[in-house]
């Protein structure tokens, strides 16, 4: 059984989705598929709670929950940053806990923060935005849209990686690897999977889901897997 989780969606323009996932009640390892969204991360465990920026992932890698934890959180869209903290320094794995202020707070940028909640994280996010620790890149939008603007070819990029962490490229592979496992999870088959997302052949679906899920395409269909999955949420990007 893969995590699974609620998630709602926001009218922030910032945000992707709002999610929370199900108290584990043991420690479960998993797999941590390839993420290209960044995200902030609030961590329950016996009453004390953590709050963590979360940056994208380029490959899968092993993880394991924690014991009676339970987990909510805020996915940014791409395009979204926050200036006084790179993306280059959250990649893979490498996550900054905001320091503790109260039971409830954190400190960020020398002022106390109150933890926002699953209902509430619009209107932290708002915050954000108002105090100028949250902006948008808009050449992210336009490059995804295949619209790029007047400047140079390396300013796009220089500014789409400062965004988002990744180049376009890793982008785009990472969600067609997350789509193509999306619909092998609904039962399209490793064939039909191949010519809908437009892979060279099954050898290409197995590389690209091997680096980015962990696992292979039969691996991922199969009743007998042992390794969740990390979440693969109801309504994916793009």
């Amino acid at each position: 059984m893969d995590l699974t989780c609620d998630e709602r969606l926001s009218d922030s323009p910032f945000v992707e989705r709002i999610w929370r996932s199900e108290i584990v009640e043991q420690a479960l390892p998993f797999v941590s598929m390839a993420e290209t969204h960044w995200s902030m991360v609030v961590t329950k465990i016996q009453g004390k709670m953590t709050f963590t920026v979360r940056g994208p992932e380029t490959k899968a890698t092993p993880a394991t929950t924690s014991r009676d934890a339970q987990h909510w959180g805020i996915m940014f869209k791409t395009g979204a940053f926050m200036p006084h903290l790179p993306i280059s320094k959250l990649m893979d794995r490498s996550d900054v806990n905001l320091p503790e202020a109260n039971s409830s707070s954190f400190w960020l940028q020398g002022a106390a923060w109150e933890i926002p909640d699953f209902e509430n994280a619009d209107t932290f996010v708002d915050r954000l935005v108002r105090e100028g620790l949250l902006a948008h890149e808009p050449i992210v939008d336009a490059a995804l849209q295949g619209h790029l603007p007047e400047v140079s070819l390396r300013s796009v990029q220089r500014r789409f990686l400062r965004a988002t962490g990744l180049t376009y490229g890793t982008m785009l592979q990472i969600e067609r690897a997350r789509r193509a496992t999306a619909l092998l999870k609904q039962g399209m088959s490793i064939l039909d999977t191949v010519e809908y997302e437009g892979y060279s052949d099954q050898p290409h679906l197995t590389r690209s889901l091997k680096r980015f899920t962990g696992h292979t395409p039969a691996q991922i269909i199969s009743e007998n897997r042992v390794d969740p999955l990390s979440f693969l949420f109801k309504t994916l990007p793009f």
